[in-house]
């Protein structure tokens, strides 16, 4: 009942293998000053695949909404694209992760927002087990879907050899693209 997928940045080739995955997350920006020079063409890599997509800002000090609006002007969505924020950096507080992940939903109505951490940053510095529409939860356990934590989780990346390797927790990768494509729009304040 679950399905695999990659996850790429600058380090990886803008052509990579994706035999036997249903989905990529492709780093886009982090902070307000990098962008990574491959995304567009592993972004083509995994549309060509046909593969369900998605972007991830990784969070530095600074203004959540900088950072997001950086990561936004970066992109054009399509539909059932999925955006996430990385959230590893200890001098990021719990505080910029939510309101972060509350400013990218606002601005993209229709599209899923999910949080990425480690096991240790969601058990012992986050304080609101707020993660959006989702949880990625990132633990090398050897025991590909089943992370070591309580909360409901969407994406588990169990290891990073040869390439950060995660599990959906989807039915196929049908189940997937259904619920990336359908988002109920919530009011922020």
């Amino acid at each position: 009942m679950t399905i695999k997928g990659i996850d790429v940045s600058s380090f990886q080739s803008a052509k990579y293998h994706t035999d036997g995955f249903a989905f990529v997350f492709i780093k886009i920006t982090e902070g307000t000053t990098y962008t990574n020079p491959k995304w567009a063409a592993q972004r083509k890599t995994a549309r060509d695949a046909g593969l369900v997509t998605g972007f991830y800002h990784f969070a530095r000090p600074g203004s959540f909404e900088a950072q997001a609006d950086f990561f936004l002007s970066k992109i054009k969505l399509a539909d059932g694209d999925i955006l996430a924020l990385d959230w590893e950096d200890h001098g990021v507080p719990n505080s910029f992760k939510d309101n972060w992940i509350k400013h990218v939903q606002h601005r993209t109505p229709g599209h899923r927002t999910v949080l990425y951490c480690n096991r240790d940053f969601w058990l012992h510095r986050d304080s609101t087990s707020f993660a959006g529409d989702g949880l990625w939860i990132a633990q090398y356990n050897g025991k590909p879907g089943r992370p070591d934590i309580q909360h409901p989780w969407m994406f588990h990346q169990y290891t990073d050899r040869p390439v950060d390797t995660n599990i959906g927790n989807f039915k196929d990768k049908v189940a997937l693209r259904a619920w990336s494509a359908h988002r109920q729009l919530a009011s922020f304040d």
